[in-house]
């Protein structure tokens, strides 16, 4: 996913990304082969922050591919597809807190 920041009068803001698009570009730039085993991963990049919302939290590919049960994936798609309800679950889970909801409220 990715969201476009608040944009200034003056340039075209970037886009923001987090969850699986910016594991994705994470992964391009680890050069990862496949198939590969998570623990071979975790061991190889599992240090890399992923970001899994708008706002900058964010949780370790170590720690994310804790929480999946695949132990070896064929290809990215198949590693992505396993990792995504990890990021959606850590979203929601932030996104409901009250300071969330607070911040929500709040117009500026």
């Amino acid at each position: 996913m990715g969201v476009r920041p608040p944009a200034n009068d003056d340039e075209e803001p970037d886009v923001i990304e987090f969850g699986i698009a910016a594991l994705d570009a994470r992964l391009s730039e680890a050069d990862v082969e496949y198939p590969v085993e998570s623990r071979s991963l975790a061991n190889r990049i599992g240090h890399l922050e992923i970001p899994y919302d708008a706002t900058g939290h964010t949780i370790s590919l170590e720690e994310a591919l804790q929480e999946v049960d695949e132990r070896e994936f064929e290809h990215e798609q198949e590693l992505l597809n396993a990792l995504h309800p990890v990021f959606e679950s850590k979203r929601e889970a932030t996104g409901n807190s009250l300071l969330s909801q607070l911040k929500a409220l709040v117009p500026f």
